[in-house]
Protein backbone atom coordinates (compact mmCIF):
# COMPACT_ATOMS: atom_id res chain seq x y z
CA UNK A 1 0.00 0.00 0.00
CA UNK A 2 2.67 2.42 0.74
CA UNK A 3 4.52 1.60 -2.50
CA UNK A 4 1.41 2.42 -4.28
CA UNK A 5 0.82 5.98 -2.59
CA UNK A 6 4.54 6.83 -3.29
CA UNK A 7 4.12 5.89 -7.32
CA UNK A 8 1.02 7.86 -7.31
CA UNK A 9 3.03 10.75 -5.67
CA UNK A 10 6.34 10.66 -7.95
CA UNK A 11 3.43 10.80 -11.18
CA UNK A 12 1.55 13.76 -9.66
CA UNK A 13 5.39 15.53 -8.91
CA UNK A 14 6.39 14.61 -12.24
CA UNK A 15 2.81 16.18 -13.58
CA UNK A 16 3.05 19.49 -11.51
CA UNK A 17 7.00 19.92 -12.66
CA UNK A 18 6.07 19.48 -16.32
CA UNK A 19 3.52 21.68 -16.09
CA UNK A 20 5.61 24.33 -14.11
CA UNK A 21 7.95 24.92 -17.03
CA UNK A 22 4.73 25.26 -19.55
CA UNK A 23 3.49 26.73 -22.12
CA UNK A 24 0.61 28.43 -23.16
CA UNK A 25 -1.58 27.39 -26.50
CA UNK A 26 -4.37 29.70 -27.10
CA UNK A 27 -6.36 30.43 -29.92
CA UNK A 28 -10.54 31.08 -31.46
CA UNK A 29 -12.50 28.47 -32.99
CA UNK A 30 -14.08 29.75 -36.13
CA UNK A 31 -16.69 28.11 -38.96
CA UNK A 32 -15.89 29.00 -42.95
CA UNK A 33 -17.40 31.98 -42.94
CA UNK A 34 -14.78 32.56 -40.09
CA UNK A 35 -17.44 33.62 -37.37
CA UNK A 36 -16.44 32.66 -34.04
CA UNK A 37 -18.14 29.30 -33.19
CA UNK A 38 -19.29 29.07 -29.67
CA UNK A 39 -19.94 25.49 -27.46
CA UNK A 40 -17.13 23.43 -29.62
CA UNK A 41 -15.08 20.84 -27.75
CA UNK A 42 -11.54 21.41 -27.76
CA UNK A 43 -9.28 18.86 -26.56
CA UNK A 44 -5.03 18.18 -26.53
CA UNK A 45 -3.40 15.29 -26.06
CA UNK A 46 -1.54 15.72 -23.31
CA UNK A 47 -1.18 13.16 -20.36
CA UNK A 48 -3.62 13.82 -18.50
CA UNK A 49 -5.51 14.62 -22.01
CA UNK A 50 -6.91 17.95 -21.08
CA UNK A 51 -10.08 19.49 -23.13
CA UNK A 52 -12.12 22.41 -22.77
CA UNK A 53 -15.57 23.68 -23.95
CA UNK A 54 -14.93 27.23 -26.25
CA UNK A 55 -16.72 29.90 -24.20
CA UNK A 56 -17.28 32.78 -26.86
CA UNK A 57 -15.00 31.12 -29.30
CA UNK A 58 -12.16 31.25 -27.43
CA UNK A 59 -9.61 28.18 -25.62
CA UNK A 60 -6.83 27.62 -24.12
CA UNK A 61 -3.98 25.34 -22.87
CA UNK A 62 -1.01 24.66 -20.54
CA UNK A 63 1.26 22.26 -21.60
CA UNK A 64 4.93 21.05 -21.16
CA UNK A 65 7.49 20.92 -24.46
CA UNK A 66 6.35 18.15 -27.03
CA UNK A 67 4.37 17.41 -30.29
CA UNK A 68 0.54 17.58 -29.34
CA UNK A 69 -2.57 17.12 -31.63
CA UNK A 70 -5.42 19.72 -30.65
CA UNK A 71 -9.16 18.48 -32.11
CA UNK A 72 -12.11 20.65 -31.91
CA UNK A 73 -16.08 19.32 -32.42
CA UNK A 74 -19.14 21.01 -33.01
CA UNK A 75 -21.77 18.58 -31.95
CA UNK A 76 -25.56 19.25 -32.51
CA UNK A 77 -27.96 15.99 -30.82
CA UNK A 78 -25.36 13.90 -30.16
CA UNK A 79 -23.68 13.87 -34.30
CA UNK A 80 -20.29 15.52 -35.16
CA UNK A 81 -21.33 18.43 -37.39
CA UNK A 82 -18.40 20.04 -37.77
CA UNK A 83 -14.19 18.96 -36.92
CA UNK A 84 -11.15 19.52 -37.62
CA UNK A 85 -7.50 18.33 -35.93
CA UNK A 86 -4.23 20.73 -36.26
CA UNK A 87 -0.79 19.73 -35.00
CA UNK A 88 1.72 22.14 -32.89
CA UNK A 89 5.21 21.19 -31.38
CA UNK A 90 6.36 23.63 -28.48
CA UNK A 91 10.01 23.67 -27.77
CA UNK A 92 10.61 26.03 -25.19
CA UNK A 93 8.18 27.83 -23.31
CA UNK A 94 5.85 31.16 -24.06
CA UNK A 95 2.25 31.75 -25.75
CA UNK A 96 1.41 30.11 -29.17
CA UNK A 97 -1.50 30.95 -30.32
CA UNK A 98 -3.52 28.42 -32.91
CA UNK A 99 -6.95 29.39 -34.48
CA UNK A 100 -9.23 26.44 -35.45
CA UNK A 101 -11.34 26.73 -38.39
CA UNK A 102 -14.08 23.84 -38.09
CA UNK A 103 -14.84 22.04 -41.20
CA UNK A 104 -18.93 20.25 -41.87
CA UNK A 105 -17.93 16.27 -41.34
CA UNK A 106 -18.76 14.60 -45.01
CA UNK A 107 -18.81 11.35 -43.81
CA UNK A 108 -21.91 11.86 -41.80
CA UNK A 109 -23.70 13.54 -45.27
CA UNK A 110 -24.15 17.20 -44.14
CA UNK A 111 -22.95 20.04 -46.51
CA UNK A 112 -23.07 23.61 -46.61
CA UNK A 113 -24.15 23.97 -42.96
CA UNK A 114 -24.35 27.43 -42.05
CA UNK A 115 -23.04 27.73 -38.10
CA UNK A 116 -24.18 30.63 -35.89
CA UNK A 117 -21.74 32.49 -33.11
CA UNK A 118 -23.76 29.74 -30.56
CA UNK A 119 -22.76 26.79 -31.90
CA UNK A 120 -26.18 26.38 -33.85
CA UNK A 121 -27.07 24.94 -37.20
CA UNK A 122 -29.13 27.93 -38.83
CA UNK A 123 -31.70 26.50 -40.92
CA UNK A 124 -32.09 26.68 -44.38
CA UNK A 125 -35.52 26.18 -46.45
CA UNK A 126 -34.79 24.22 -48.92
CA UNK A 127 -38.30 23.57 -50.08
CA UNK A 128 -37.76 26.40 -52.57
CA UNK A 129 -34.98 24.46 -54.52
CA UNK A 130 -36.79 20.98 -54.84
CA UNK A 131 -38.06 19.96 -58.06
CA UNK A 132 -40.36 16.87 -58.64
CA UNK A 133 -39.20 13.86 -60.79
CA UNK A 134 -42.31 14.42 -62.61
CA UNK A 135 -41.79 18.04 -63.58
CA UNK A 136 -38.21 16.99 -64.71
CA UNK A 137 -39.93 14.23 -66.85
CA UNK A 138 -42.25 16.89 -68.58
CA UNK A 139 -39.36 19.24 -69.19
CA UNK A 140 -37.60 16.49 -70.96
CA UNK A 141 -40.52 15.04 -72.90
CA UNK A 142 -41.32 18.84 -73.77
CA UNK A 143 -37.98 19.30 -75.51
CA UNK A 144 -37.67 16.46 -76.88
CA UNK A 145 -41.04 17.09 -78.99
CA UNK A 146 -39.95 20.45 -79.32
CA UNK A 147 -36.94 19.12 -81.27
CA UNK A 148 -38.36 16.38 -83.05
CA UNK A 149 -41.70 18.79 -84.39
CA UNK A 150 -38.37 21.31 -85.31
CA UNK A 151 -36.23 18.99 -87.11
CA UNK A 152 -39.54 17.19 -88.84
CA UNK A 153 -39.99 20.77 -90.12
CA UNK A 154 -36.48 21.49 -91.21
CA UNK A 155 -36.31 18.22 -92.97
CA UNK A 156 -39.74 18.74 -95.13
CA UNK A 157 -38.52 22.11 -96.25
CA UNK A 158 -35.47 20.75 -97.30
CA UNK A 159 -37.16 17.66 -99.31
CA UNK A 160 -39.58 20.38 -100.58
CA UNK A 161 -36.84 22.84 -101.70
CA UNK A 162 -35.28 20.12 -103.49
CA UNK A 163 -38.31 19.00 -105.43
CA UNK A 164 -38.57 22.80 -106.50
CA UNK A 165 -35.45 22.83 -107.54
CA UNK A 166 -35.60 19.62 -109.71
CA UNK A 167 -38.82 21.00 -110.92
CA UNK A 168 -36.82 24.10 -112.44
CA UNK A 169 -34.43 22.34 -113.73
CA UNK A 170 -36.48 19.70 -115.59
CA UNK A 171 -38.41 23.11 -116.76
CA UNK A 172 -35.34 24.65 -118.11
CA UNK A 173 -33.77 21.67 -119.99
CA UNK A 174 -36.53 19.78 -120.93
CA UNK A 175 -37.48 21.83 -124.46
CA UNK A 176 -34.02 22.14 -125.19
CA UNK A 177 -33.38 18.05 -124.68
CA UNK A 178 -36.43 17.25 -126.72
CA UNK A 179 -34.95 19.56 -129.58
CA UNK A 180 -31.20 17.82 -129.28
CA UNK A 181 -32.79 14.50 -129.39
CA UNK A 182 -34.52 15.48 -132.82
CA UNK A 183 -31.05 16.99 -134.00
CA UNK A 184 -29.82 13.37 -133.45
CA UNK A 185 -32.47 11.54 -135.32
CA UNK A 186 -32.05 14.14 -138.24
CA UNK A 187 -28.69 13.63 -138.31
CA UNK A 188 -28.46 10.29 -138.74
CA UNK A 189 -30.84 10.23 -141.97
CA UNK A 190 -34.52 10.41 -140.27
CA UNK A 191 -33.50 7.12 -138.65
CA UNK A 192 -31.64 5.92 -135.72
CA UNK A 193 -31.94 3.56 -132.80
CA UNK A 194 -32.49 4.38 -129.22
CA UNK A 195 -29.15 3.09 -128.31
CA UNK A 196 -27.96 5.25 -130.22
CA UNK A 197 -29.66 8.25 -128.72
CA UNK A 198 -28.45 7.49 -125.19
CA UNK A 199 -24.71 7.26 -126.56
CA UNK A 200 -25.03 10.78 -127.72
CA UNK A 201 -27.24 12.47 -124.87
CA UNK A 202 -25.81 11.98 -121.09
CA UNK A 203 -29.26 11.20 -119.60
CA UNK A 204 -30.51 8.48 -118.31
CA UNK A 205 -32.34 5.65 -120.09
CA UNK A 206 -35.73 6.03 -118.43
CA UNK A 207 -35.44 9.54 -119.01
CA UNK A 208 -34.53 9.09 -122.70
CA UNK A 209 -37.93 6.74 -122.43
CA UNK A 210 -39.72 9.19 -121.89
CA UNK A 211 -38.67 11.74 -124.27
CA UNK A 212 -39.14 9.25 -127.61
CA UNK A 213 -42.56 8.46 -125.83
CA UNK A 214 -43.30 12.08 -125.65
CA UNK A 215 -42.33 13.22 -129.05
CA UNK A 216 -44.13 9.83 -130.36
CA UNK A 217 -47.55 11.16 -128.37
CA UNK A 218 -46.98 14.40 -130.46
CA UNK A 219 -46.60 12.63 -133.51
CA UNK A 220 -43.14 13.80 -134.31
CA UNK A 221 -41.54 10.29 -134.23
CA UNK A 222 -42.49 7.09 -134.69
CA UNK A 223 -41.48 3.78 -132.61
CA UNK A 224 -40.74 0.47 -133.64
CA UNK A 225 -40.09 -2.41 -132.18
CA UNK A 226 -37.12 -4.44 -133.44
CA UNK A 227 -35.25 -7.19 -131.26
CA UNK A 228 -34.30 -6.58 -128.33
CA UNK A 229 -34.27 -2.80 -129.26
CA UNK A 230 -36.24 0.01 -130.93
CA UNK A 231 -36.29 1.94 -133.98
CA UNK A 232 -36.89 6.12 -134.20
CA UNK A 233 -37.70 7.18 -137.22
CA UNK A 234 -38.38 11.19 -137.48
CA UNK A 235 -41.77 11.93 -139.19
CA UNK A 236 -42.18 14.11 -142.02
CA UNK A 237 -43.41 17.85 -141.11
Amino acid sequence: MVNFRILIFLLVAVVLINFANAATIYGAVYDLSLKKVNNARVEINTLPKQFVVAQNGSYAFNVPNGFYTIKAQLTQKNTVIASVQENITIKQDGSYVLDLILFPDVEEGIEDIDIDVNGDIIETDKSKYKISVGTIVLFALGFILIGWHYFKKRAMQKKEQIKIEEEKIEEKYEGNDLEQLIKIIKKEGGRTTQKDIRKQIPLSEAKISLMIAELEHKGVIEKIKKGRGNIIILKKR
